[in-house]
């Protein structure tokens, strides 16, 4: 009979969740200040800090295709991917800088 109790005991000890670990005051405080200063960083298309980009000119808008006819070239199973995965929306055409371009 105690030995059924041991069991029950054992597998009752298994089955309780250990306290969780929470990182200490420091650390927290450490991590929430780098979020501050990476999220007032401006980011680049490559990911990291913004080196001057050039925006796009006037003339080169004029020159874009119509977005309609450029998302129906995408294949129906990329949309719905797309769609489902990053609920991506197309609003506008723009053009790339070719410095954001991996070479």
């Amino acid at each position: 009979m105690a030995d059924a109790a041991d069991a029950r005991d054992a597998v009752t000890a298994q089955a309780e969740p250990a306290e969780p670990h929470w990182p200490a005051e420091s650390a927290e405080s450490a991590m929430l200040a780098e979020v501050r200063v990476r999220d007032t960083q401006p980011l680049s298309a490559a990911g990291g800090p913004d080196v001057a980009s050039p925006l796009p000119s006037a003339a080169d808008k004029k020159n874009l295709p119509p977005l309609d006819p450029l998302v129906a070239r995408l294949p129906a199973e990329t949309r719905a991917a797309l769609d489902e995965l990053f609920r991506a929306k197309f609003t506008a055409v723009r053009r790339v800088p070719e410095s954001a371009l991996k070479s």
